[in-house]
């Protein structure tokens, strides 16, 4: 029989649970999400019951730092948008497999996994635009109203829109179309305020917008397309306006008040008769 002194098994112990505590899983799948500005990096798996994840950033070249909402968590998500506060430099992120919170451990190395590079300004996806428009008065001509997107990005106080940080870069594409049509036109402004010029008078037309950046990747350049908005048609038929039901309903009513006015009218007449035929019979009897 194998005996084992106290000291001897503390030792023991104490390897298990260093080499334990330093085999955590590494985490995987180290992906960044961002949509306007707003950025999130994301892995997997999710932890077990006694270890946590750290992320490290830093700016290429620069010092690493810590969030203080993605240390030691069991989240598999953490929001780095406020963190990343210059959007044209890149960054890297290490996802660091760690002890849980207030869980002591003497290891200075922890397994960890390295995110892609992320350049903000380069690789942040663009949301669609909000727009309105407004027919000219001689029905030839279009102006689209386009509002920039918001960002995440917070600059002396002020939520910044994407002009705000890409400046001249910042174009929109508005495609467009006749309404009930397929064949489509493209044009490009720096503006915000777009002008479609030699519509067909009086016909609707149907828009979306999308911010183009052309100093960008190619598969960047475009962001998310606008809902589609049209114009009213001034040339629509009433049953393009309305539908058959509505249609059917206005022509019932339409023939009963006229069955109704016919009717009166045919009670009014005989009436009328009645009287005067009252008036003749009683003349030769108040004459005799």
């Amino acid at each position: 029989m194998v005996t084992i002194r106290l000291p001897a098994a503390l030792f023991v112990i104490f390897l298990l649970t260093h080499s334990a505590s330093g085999s955590y899983p590494r985490a995987q799948n180290v992906t960044w999400r961002s949509t306007n500005f707003k950025t999130i990096l994301t892995w997997e798996p999710k932890p077990s019951a006694n270890y946590s994840y750290t992320v490290e950033f830093s700016a290429i070249g620069r010092d690493k730092e810590r969030n203080p909402h993605c240390i030691r968590s069991t989240a598999t998500v953490c929001d780095l948008s406020a963190s990343l506060t210059d959007p044209n430099v890149c960054y890297t992120a290490d996802v660091l497999s760690t002890p849980l919170l207030r869980e002591l451990t003497e290891l200075t190395e922890f397994p960890n996994t390295a995110s892609p590079r992320f350049c903000p300004s380069k690789d942040t996806d663009i949301g669609r635009p909000d727009f309105k428009l407004k027919v000219g008065e001689d029905k030839k001509k279009t102006t689209l109203y386009v509002s920039d997107p918001i960002t995440a990005l917070f600059k002396d106080g002020h939520q910044q829109t994407i002009r705000d940080i890409f400046s001249d870069q910042l174009q929109y594409k508005v495609t467009y179309r006749r309404n009930k049509s397929t064949g489509k036109k493209v044009l490009y402004s720096k503006s915000n305020e777009i002008e479609v010029k030699d519509l067909d008078r009086g016909e609707s037309y149907c828009f979306n917008v999308q911010a183009y950046i052309p100093s960008r990747d190619t598969d960047k350049q475009l962001g998310e397309m606008s809902q589609t908005q049209c114009s009213k048609d001034d040339n629509q038929s009433i049953f393009e306006v309305y539908s058959i039901g509505v249609i059917a309903a206005a022509i019932f009513l339409i023939l009963l008040l006229i069955g109704l006015i016919i009717a009166i009218t045919v009670v009014c007449i005989k009436r009328r008769k009645n009287a005067l035929q009252k008036e003749k019979e009683e003349v030769p009897l108040n004459r005799v």
